[in-house]
């Protein structure tokens, strides 16, 4: 039977799945629990080949509805490109009805490329890179331990545009903390306006609770911003990023509070930041009741449906138990829903991964 990985982007959901990599060449983050206690490894041509050989068998002729390939895992550009551009081409050689290939990359993978190589990967059929970006703070990737520093990411993106290649940055409002804030979103926007992706894509930050960085928060050293400070920040961003053609996309990850924060800077911008004025200007009381509906049942939520009486009430109710529970009881509350969303590591011991290659790699 051929191998998927867990996870992959909301808009590939309809993707055929191809393991091009296992789990992540990096898997020190302190921000994803997706690949925690596995090893990476580079999978051989051969055996990505007989999976896409299976998978033509399943989804045989009459079956086979897929417009989309995705290589999983974190980082497929990791592989050399004569061994991409092979797999690739063997995708599209079994299901010729493919017209669209992407993959997940770290910076690091992707500026290493060349101009060359990154012509034969286009020419051969990859048309959308994403990368997880996080934040343009060198501060604030230290504290995550991403990996990868301001000038990986934007001379990567750089490399990508240049390419033709589509770009799709990830970004995560939040992931500062309360110090690092104002910075996060300033020095984001600094490399997002050099690099102008064509997809910004927003990940409001949640800590899982076995993160190593948990215990950072639990000994003072990182304040979690609340969701209202986080809409907050997310308009500084906004505000700061130039009116370019790209994608700002909010609307398909439900962890970010103001779903409906969706359009083309260089068309919607102006009204993306007032909605976000909108709810700012509700009063306290209000935008938590919000925070409360759309964590307990995430989805787009449109900001109208506070004025429903009842519903108020029965929210202010709710917070008001939460708050009598214990100091802070509401903000531990919604912290906790949001972990629930959240991938889960494939080890109890998330703090102790050491390693993050196999002997394979």
């Amino acid at each position: 039977m051929f191998e998927q990985g867990v996870i992959r982007p909301p808009g590939e959901a309809y993707s055929l799945l191809v393991r091009a990599t296992r789990n992540c060449p990096w898997n020190r983050c302190h921000i994803c629990p997706a690949f925690k206690g596995k090893k990476f490894s580079k999978r051989s041509v051969a055996e990505v080949r007989q999976d896409i050989d299976e998978m033509a068998d399943t989804y045989g002729p009459g079956k086979n509805n897929f417009d989309n390939a995705f290589l999983q895992d974190a980082d497929s550009l990791i592989l050399p490109t004569d061994q991409l551009v092979e797999i690739i081409t063997y995708i599209k050689h079994r299901f010729p009805a493919i017209n669209r290939v992407t993959t997940y990359a770290r910076a690091k993978s992707m500026k290493k490329k060349g101009p060359e190589q990154y012509k034969r990967l286009k020419g051969a059929g990859l048309t959308r890179i994403h990368t997880g970006m996080e934040s343009g703070s060198e501060n604030v990737l230290k504290i995550i331990q991403k990996g990868n520093t301001p000038k990986d990411i934007l001379e990567g993106g750089m490399r990508v545009r240049e390419s033709g290649i589509s770009l799709c940055e990830y970004i995560m409002p939040g992931v500062g903390g309360r110090t690092y804030s104002r910075e996060h979103a300033l020095k984001t926007a600094e490399i997002l306006n050099q690099i102008r992706p064509d997809f910004i894509r927003v990940r409001s930050f949640a800590l899982h609770p076995m993160s190593p960085l948990q215990r950072v928060v639990d000994e003072g050293g990182f304040e979690l911003m609340t969701d209202e400070e986080v809409v907050e920040e997310i308009r500084m961003l906004l505000v700061n990023l130039d009116e370019m053609p790209s994608y700002f996309r909010c609307a398909d990850f439900s962890l970010n509070l103001l779903m409906q924060i969706d359009g083309r800077l260089d068309k919607d911008k102006d009204a993306m930041i007032r909605e976000i004025d909108r709810f700012l200007s509700l009063g306290k009381d209000k935008q938590r009741a919000y925070v409360l509906l759309q964590r307990s049942y995430p989805g787009m939520k449109p900001l109208d449906m506070l004025e429903d009486e009842q519903l108020l009430e029965k929210l202010y109710r709710k917070i008001q138990e939460l708050e009598d529970q214990e100091e802070g009881g509401f903000e531990k509350y919604i912290r906790l829903l949001k972990s629930y969303q959240l991938p889960q590591p494939q080890t109890k011991n998330w703090g102790e991964n050491k390693s993050a290659r196999s002997d394979k790699s």
